[in-house]
């Protein structure tokens, strides 16, 4: 006798979906739902919500554009997801995840091999779904499109303030940006016409940061001065009160880099913009300076360059500071009179004693303790990397060797005298000085 009987089937169990929230706030008006507060509050009670699901994290870049990939939280969250702590990403819209195809769709994809689900609040669309990546490609042509758009219109917009004489943003110490125009801000206008002062005083970029650090003046926009910072000082047009419009210019509108422009787009220099802080006499005095001390440099590194002096190359990488952290790099210690090699800590070579106590260090004595060290005759770049991996100046007059193997070698050295030091051409190059000096009516050093 036949005999079925149904079995029925065992009811699942609910899994818990782990679920990342991710936000993108790109502009202010974004600010009153996307701010931080708002978001967790509101993502939170999306998630409670939902039985089965757990909030696994909020990721929120701020300020950042949709069609560049290398937004911080939007890469904290993908590798969350690559390490298997979601299963689901939520998101307010399309537009917010991504504003580029290309991104969108490799996300997806990447995600949906990894078995992870993205769903759009705004569009109600799963990528998981059978017709979800079709629709996505639709959405996100017309999302990037829009991104087009919007760029074009604001470089229109900055083309006309520029046909005007205008300058579309941007900002100098010394001055406030004010109704489109350019206004004096007294006490960081002192500090510009110092650092004019102290330049055609005889004083380079390095010598200058370290005065300002030295006498605590505040740096330009709450940052540092550096050599790089009175650079820009010194050949920044504005402070004469000129204008030179479209230095820079975007890429383009995915990726948002910024190009300095060489040629490849219009620029329009405005004369008498603003009120000057520099009077025209010292700005064109500056500028000449600068251009003569650039020719003698570039004649000293020509002479190097001539001479095939390849020692540069032996301890590039392997040396740092042992009082700020710094590389040590390879400098000369006068290119005019003796041009000797040294190796110096590079913060202290920008700014000085008020940014490290750190020494120079003759290459002679490093050449000569390395070659001691390593049992060799002659070193060669490829020997030094062999045998060594890394050199540290804790204090003056020692080197802590690390070998290649683990071990580490203390090594102590002294200045050597000025006279012992002296090479040949050296004394040669110093007669002949002293006997010019006589025939002048100079006195002998």
């Amino acid at each position: 006798m036949l005999y079925i009987e149904n079995i029925p089937a065992k009811p699942q169990e609910q899994k818990t979906i782990r679920v990342a929230a991710y936000a993108r706030v790109s502009s202010d008006k974004d600010a009153a739902f996307h701010s931080l507060e708002a978001q967790t509050d509101y993502y939170e009670g999306y998630v409670a919500a939902h039985p089965n699901w757990e909030l696994v994290g909020i990721y929120s870049d701020n300020g950042i554009s949709g069609t560049i990939i290398n937004r911080p939280e939007f890469q904290h969250m993908l590798e969350d997801c690559r390490a298997g702590k979601v299963d689901l990403v939520v998101s307010k819209s399309i537009t917010r995840f991504a504003r580029n195809t290309v991104i969108l769709l490799e996300t997806v994809r990447e995600l949906k091999q990894l078995g992870i689900d993205c769903y759009f609040e705004k569009e109600n669309l799963h990528s998981i779904s059978p017709d979800g990546e079709l629709l996505l490609t639709l959405l996100a042509m017309y999302a990037e499109e829009e991104a087009r758009s919007a760029s074009e219109n604001q470089k229109w917009r900055i083309q006309k303030l520029y046909e005007q004489g205008k300058p579309a943003g941007g900002h100098a110490y010394g001055y406030r940006l004010l109704d489109g125009k350019f206004e004096i801000i007294p006490a960081e206008a002192d500090v510009v016409r110092e650092v004019y002062r102290l330049y055609l005083s005889g004083l380079g970029y390095g010598r200058i940061s370290a005065f300002l650090i030295a006498h605590e003046i505040p740096a330009p926009f709450g940052g540092k001065w550096s050599p790089t910072s009175v650079r820009d000082i010194l050949t920044n047009e504005k402070y004469v009160g000129d204008l030179l419009l479209q230095k820079n210019y975007r890429e383009d509108f995915r990726s948002k880099k910024l190009r300095h422009n060489t040629g490849e787009r219009r620029k329009v220099y405005v004369k008498n913009s603003h009120d000057p802080i520099i009077d025209r006499m010292t700005f064109n005095a500056v500028q000449q300076e600068l251009a003569r001390r650039s020719e003698v440099h570039n004649k000293a590194m020509a002479n190097r360059n001539m001479a095939h002096d390849n020692s540069n190359q032996l301890f590039r990488g392997l040396i740092t500071c042992g009082y700020c952290g710094s590389a040590f790099i390879r400098k000369y210690t006068n290119a005019k009179k003796y041009d000797k090699a040294i190796w110096i800590c590079s913060e202290y070579y920008k700014v000085g004693k008020v940014a490290c106590l750190s020494q120079q260090i003759p290459e002679s004595i490093l050449i000569e303790k390395t070659t001691e060290l390593l049992g060799v005759a002659d070193l060669s770049r490829d020997l030094v990397r062999e045998r060594i991996s890394h050199i540290r100046v804790p204090e003056h007059n020692h080197l802590i060797y690390e070998l290649a193997d683990g071990t580490k070698i203390d090594v102590f050295w002294q200045h050597l005298s000025r006279s012992l030091s002296w090479t040949p051409e050296m004394r040669q190059r110093a007669r002949e000085k002293a006997l010019k000096k006589r025939e002048e009516g100079g006195k002998e050093p």
